[in-house]
């Protein structure tokens, strides 16, 4: 088969497919739905579809998400800079528990440091920042209330 023809059938069995995906669904009103359909095989809705992490979820169920994922192995579970990677760090991980470091800084300074890392704030730049959060104002509260629930 020559390379024309080979690209002439992979050109139409994709215009096929395409053809084959099903119509938008209607939501009752005669508005097309804006869920989004995902397509398994030809004509075949596929219902395992999952929202993206996040989706659906309270800014403070997704902040102690984020906190178990993102800063537990530095920070440790209860925030006292002894998560299982901290013997490996120089700077050592911030002490949440350390009430006169609580005292000694602002809520806006700690939702600074969430973002967009140390090195914003003069301090380390092992901190890494969270720009993905920078959309989620809601959700940086969350962990900024988080980390104040640790001070003693």
């Amino acid at each position: 088969m020559s390379r024309s023809t080979a690209g002439l059938l992979l050109i139409a069995s994709g215009a096929l497919f395409i053809g084959c995906a099903p119509e938008s669904k209607s939501s009752g009103d005669g508005a097309p739905s804006s869920a989004p359909t995902v397509v398994s095989k030809i004509g075949t809705p596929d219902t395992s579809f999952t929202a993206p992490s996040g989706a659906g979820k309270s800014a403070e169920a997704e902040a102690k998400e984020i906190f178990a994922n993102r800063c537990t192995p530095c920070h440790g579970s209860k925030g006292a800079g002894d998560g299982a990677a901290s013997p490996g760090l120089t700077p050592k991980p911030r002490n949440f528990t350390d009430a006169s470091w609580q005292s000694s800084v602002t809520d806006e300074h700690i939702e600074k440091i969430i973002q967009y890392g140390g090195a914003a704030v003069g301090r380390s730049p092992m901190m890494p920042g969270n720009p993905d959060l920078s959309a989620k104002p809601e959700v940086v509260s969350e962990l900024r209330k988080l980390i104040r629930s640790f001070a003693k």
